[in-house]
């Protein structure tokens, strides 16, 4: 498989050269494949569907073809997933996709143990250590760190927002020791990347290190998130008809979203074959995608604060890939946006629970409020003519192709739970009046000291603490 560049596509490389660089030193863009080839019927139309490691194995293929023997990469696969994604039914049409079942309880694990497995693979026999530089809102750097603990050959730094994510969240950040630390930033989501990205295209910088990046950015943590997509998407296809009697639906998977990675591997899964009419793009005050998809004008900002802070992203660096994969009519086409408030993110986990029994976390709450309002009214409003105001929390102003569906009541959600909701006990506790139960694995964390390194958000002081501690 050929990569290009989201900024250049004269550029040409090969899979092990877009992992192990993370994005083009030269031009800043982002790696992406120069085509997304389709699934064979056999497998996207068989009855059971496939198991999820083998739609990972088959859909993993095409992009490593040449640079990893299909033995090796089902060892990999087989390594990185001991877990797999669940598909809950909530009510007659909506679908929960947990995507928590991994070490970290969140979606990154998906990505990131496929990456940290890839990425040693491709490291074997190097002379001097690959550097990892990951900017994390919540969940990634977590994810991160627990995929590349303890790996050869590998160091990894975790740039997060200080004060500004979950009390839990931080401590599966700051207890990490040998090969993964992690720096708590005076600033937001957006200074952190913006470190890592300045890192990246610092000529003298990767003259001394080897740099890559464990983000979205990535383009070996965006391929494995469309596994999940494909596997769910099966399910719910062969699901339905007994489910709900609907014939011919529509899957409309809501996607939780911040820097736009979810989605974006969401993008890949349909253009491989997966049974998804459309997507709806939920996000929480940070609407830089709804009101380009409103506007037509994309407008990056600084991020604000919010309940959902893994989402709390201004300049989400996936809307390259997105506006270099389809037109701005086409990602209305089978784009619905939304986006809500904290109160709004309250009132879901609140509505959830009590119409279904289901507790979401906040970044599953903005999915379930999209979901639910589009279905429950705000779509027919579209149709109807009414002009939404995008500067308030609500659906924006796209009627996308699959919109009909919702009034024909021929649309069946997948909804994405991308974290464990005791991630979030005292949100989930303030909207419901209890803390959900805690994993096993999450209660260990809690008991290990803090590590994490204070950084102030200018790159020269970010420079120096690299060239003296990697």
């Amino acid at each position: 498989m050929v990569y290009t560049d989201t900024r250049d596509k004269k550029v040409k490389v090969d899979f092990k050269t877009a992992v192990m660089s993370g994005m083009n030193a030269e031009t800043g863009g982002l790696y992406i494949p120069v085509e997304y080839p389709r699934l064979d019927d056999s497998l996207l139309k068989r009855i059971p569907e496939p198991s999820f490691r083998e739609v990972a194995f088959e859909m993993a293929k095409p992009y490593v073809q040449g640079e990893i023997p299909d033995g090796d990469l089902e060892f990999i696969i087989q390594d990185a997933y001991p877990f797999t994604s669940k598909v809950v039914p909530v009510d007659h049409t909506s679908y929960v996709l947990e995507l928590f079942h991994g070490p970290t309880c969140a979606f990154k694990d998906f990505g990131a143990r496929f990456m940290a497995r890839v990425m040693s693979y491709f490291n074997r026999g190097a002379d001097d250590n690959l550097h990892i530089l990951v900017a994390t809102s919540g969940d990634t750097g977590s994810a991160v760190g627990s995929a590349f603990h303890n790996v050869p050959g590998i160091d990894v730094t975790i740039l997060y927002p200080d004060g500004k994510i979950s009390p839990l969240q931080e401590k599966q950040l700051s207890t990490f020791d040998g090969n993964v630390r992690a720096l708590k930033v005076k600033g937001n989501f957006d200074d952190c990347q913006k470190l890592v990205k300045t890192a990246f295209t610092d000529a003298d910088l990767r003259a001394k290190f080897r740099l890559s990046s464990a983000n979205s950015i990535n383009i070996s943590r965006l391929l494995p998130q469309s596994f999940y997509y494909m596997y769910s998407s099966l399910v719910v296809k062969n699901r339905i008809p007994q489910d709900s009697k609907i014939e011919n639906p529509s899957i409309i998977v809501t996607v939780p979203s911040g820097n736009f990675g979810n989605l974006t591997s969401g993008l890949i899964a349909r253009e491989m074959g997966a049974p998804i009419a459309g997507f709806i793009a939920a996000t929480n005050a940070n609407h830089t995608v709804p009101d380009w998809i409103d506007s037509g004008k994309y407008s990056a900002r600084p991020s604000v604060a919010t309940l959902s802070n893994a989402m709390d992203v201004g300049a989400p660096s996936n809307y390259e890939r997105i506006a270099s994969m389809y037109t701005l009519d086409q990602v209305r086409s089978f784009f619905a946006a939304y986006w809500t408030d904290d109160n709004g993110t309250l009132d879901a986990i609140r509505d959830c629970h009590e119409k279904t029994g289901y507790i979401v976390d906040p970044h599953g709450a903005v999915a379930w409020k999209a979901w639910n309002d589009i279905r429950r009214g705000a779509m027919q409003d579209l149709i109807d003519g009414k002009t939404m105001d995008a500067s308030k929390p609500g659906l924006v102003n796209n009627i996308p192709e699959w919109g009909k569906s919702i009034l024909d009541k021929t649309a069946v959600g997948i909804l994405l739970e991308t974290a464990h909701p005791a991630k979030f006990g005292a949100t989930v506790q303030n909207a419901i009046g209890r803390e959900p139960s805690m994993p096993d694995r999450l209660e260990k964390v809690m008991s290990l000291p803090d590590r994490a390194i204070p950084m102030k958000k200018d790159y020269a002081s970010f420079k120096e603490w690299l060239v003296s501690n990697l």
